[in-house]
């Protein structure tokens, strides 16, 4: 029986679902203490997001310590540890390539932190109070 052909709306739903198998993979791993290091023991790391190449040989895994704190040093230890977590991956999620993992800090929190503290200052919620009225009297 032939395999149907795969369209890219199809394989963009596989690497969607690979990626989010990855995801719960290194963060059972990290919530278990499965990594024997030091830093990765005393921090609580979440795996934000995970983002799959199209031929799934590559993850890219967005992670935050709790409160953001030692980022760098958290990073860094998850390099370090990057074959061991590689190898556990693959095991727990059946692809045909062990995906090669890279591990960067997640800034979107800090992004809307940003934009929220934007949106709260006075200068801008009164031109935000000023267009409404614009809108309403229109």
């Amino acid at each position: 029986m032939a395999r149907p052909a795969e369209t890219p709306e199809s394989r963009s739903v596989r690497v969607l679902r690979v990626g989010e198998q990855v995801r719960h993979a290194l963060a059972d791993i990290l919530a278990r203490g499965e990594v024997h290091d030091e830093t990765l023991a005393k921090h609580l790391v979440t795996v934000t997001e995970v983002r799959m190449s199209p031929d799934l040989r590559h993850a890219t895994a967005f992670v935050k310590p709790l409160l953001g704190k030692d980022e760098a040093v958290v990073l860094k230890a998850l390099r370090t540890n990057t074959a061991y977590l590689q190898s556990e991956v693959a095991r727990r999620v059946n692809t045909k390539y062990a995906a090669k993992l890279k591990f960067l800090a997640d800034e979107s929190f800090d992004e809307g932190s940003h934009i929220d503290s934007l949106l709260r200052d006075p200068k801008v919620a009164r031109d935000l109070t000023r267009d409404a009225e614009a809108d309403q009297a229109g």
